[in-house]
């Protein structure tokens, strides 16, 4: 059975398999639920993070159901901190989103689903949106890194919107540096005073508006639609 057919708000705690592990996820979803969002981080960045959490809390506000994923598995993560194996391990975030994509879309139906990635993630979201055709409807990167996507970022046609800190020079070029290789409708927008995790007071908020925003626009059922939204802080060159 569905998640949506229930008659109250779900917040519960899943496994979803992949062909070489068993990663952890949030499974959140409101009454009405108008598409579903998965946040997926980077290394070193767990779904129990507290900003991990406030984000998924506004997606959830904004009417989207949310899947905070860990794409690592515990001792993947600690042997991560010890050598550093998993920082730009593509293929394996790819493998593991790609199956937490298809559980979201099982659980979600016919509604739309997006992603909301960090660090590495945002180079597997690119992957799993390009070779998985019709799954994602709008990506949203935050202080991740598109650029590791490579080729597939040629052939990218799903809306995707990355969102930096203005203090954040390197991740700012390099988000750049992939925009410029998107085929599709991408955007970049950079948010004034904030460093690589938006920890700055107001920053983290302002992401989230400017993702809820992206979703909006781009994850509306067929027969409805929204006004084409401005981004006050965004670049496309």
């Amino acid at each position: 059975m569905t998640a949506v057919m229930q008659d109250r708000p779900i917040d519960l705690g899943v496994t979803i398999s992949t062909p070489d592990a068993e990663i952890q996820a949030d499974w959140s979803i409101p009454l009405h639920a108008k598409g579903a969002v998965i946040l997926a981080n980077g290394t070193g960045n767990s779904r129990f993070h507290r900003h991990n959490r406030d984000v998924a809390r506004a997606l959830y506000d904004a009417g989207y159901a949310t899947l905070l994923v860990d794409l690592l598995t515990h001792e993947e993560e600690v042997e991560d901190t010890l050598t550093g194996v998993f920082q730009i391990d593509v293929k394996l975030q790819t493998e593991r989103l790609a199956a937490a994509a298809d559980w979201a879309k099982s659980e979600i139906g016919d509604l739309p689903v997006g992603i909301l990635a960090s660090g590495v993630a945002s180079g597997a979201a690119i992957v799993v949106a390009v070779r998985e055709r019709g799954l994602i409807s709008a990506i949203v990167s935050r202080g991740g890194r598109p650029d590791l996507a490579a080729i597939d970022l040629h052939r990218l046609t799903t809306p995707t919107l990355l969102i930096t800190g203005s203090r954040d020079t390197r991740i700012f070029e390099l988000n750049r540096w992939a925009l410029r290789r998107m085929k599709g409708d991408g955007r970049i927008a950079v948010i004034p005073g904030a460093s690589h995790l938006f920890e700055e007071p107001g920053t983290l908020d302002e992401m989230c508006s400017l993702a809820i925003r992206w979703f909006d626009q781009h994850m509306q059922p067929l027969s409805f639609s929204v006004p084409h939204l401005k981004f006050s802080h965004s670049w496309a060159s």
